[in-house]
């Protein structure tokens, strides 16, 4: 098993046919599973063009789906370099949503000045702001800088489900139940001056990760933390 394993670790890319399955699963689901709403009380959807927006790392099974084709055409999504990253890459491709892959770590200028591209030419690009790593549910710096760069809306968006799993990862992911609801929630857009002292910034920064939380609902306890494996001496 643990052979096993190893071999599927060492996989940095499968063909592309594997991903048609789960993507047809989650359109199956969302349309006989699932109660399914939209809750966009300003008509974003309708009314914004290029835009900077902000979703959980742990609501991102059913985010893509729950969008009509014509908004997954016009995203681009900052993804992580890694080998997940490349697997979650290949996935929302067979939903029509472009990547960039990039994080602070790595290609985080590079990648900066892409989405600077794809924000102007009239895209949304999304990030999940607490992703990949953690903490949970804590606003990074990325999306602040390129709405305020750039001058366009930072829109927090949340998908929230009324019964689900959790997964105990660091982000405690969630898996909708069958026939629970789910309802992708776009908030209040925030617009940030361009010029900012360091103490402003951080001001839209808490404001951003308090405004995703308003429109966040965990009806579900998170469970207790696995406890750490002690080291053999």
């Amino acid at each position: 098993m643990n052979l096993f394993i190893k071999a599927f670790r060492n996989i940095k890319r499968f063909p592309g046919w594997i991903y048609i399955p789960p993507v047809l699963l989650l359109k199956f689901a969302r349309t006989f599973l699932l109660r399914t709403e939209i809750q966009d009380p300003h008509d974003y959807m309708h009314t914004i063009f290029g835009a900077v927006t902000v979703t959980w790392h742990n609501r991102l099974l059913f985010f893509p789906v729950m969008f009509p084709a014509r908004l997954r055409k016009r995203t681009m999504a900052i993804v992580s370099p890694s080998r997940d990253g490349q697997y979650i890459v290949d996935l929302i491709s067979v939903m029509k949503i472009r990547s960039l892959r990039g994080s602070s770590n790595k290609r985080g200028a590079k990648v900066q000045l892409e989405a600077i591209h794809a924000v102007r030419d009239g895209f949304y690009v999304s990030f999940t702001p607490d992703g990949p790593r953690g903490p949970k549910y804590h606003m990074s710096k990325g999306p602040i800088h390129l709405a305020a760069y750039c001058e366009v809306p930072l829109i927090p968006i949340s998908v929230n489900y009324s019964n689900y799993w959790q997964i105990r990862s660091w982000d405690n992911f969630q898996i909708p139940k069958p026939f629970s609801k789910v309802t992708l929630v776009l908030g209040e857009r925030i617009d940030i001056p361009k010029e900012l002292t360091a103490e402003e910034f951080e001001k839209y920064r808490d404001l951003a990760e308090k405004s995703l939380m308003a429109i966040t609902e965990d009806p579900i306890p998170a469970p207790p933390p696995r406890p750490k494996k002690k080291k053999k001496a």
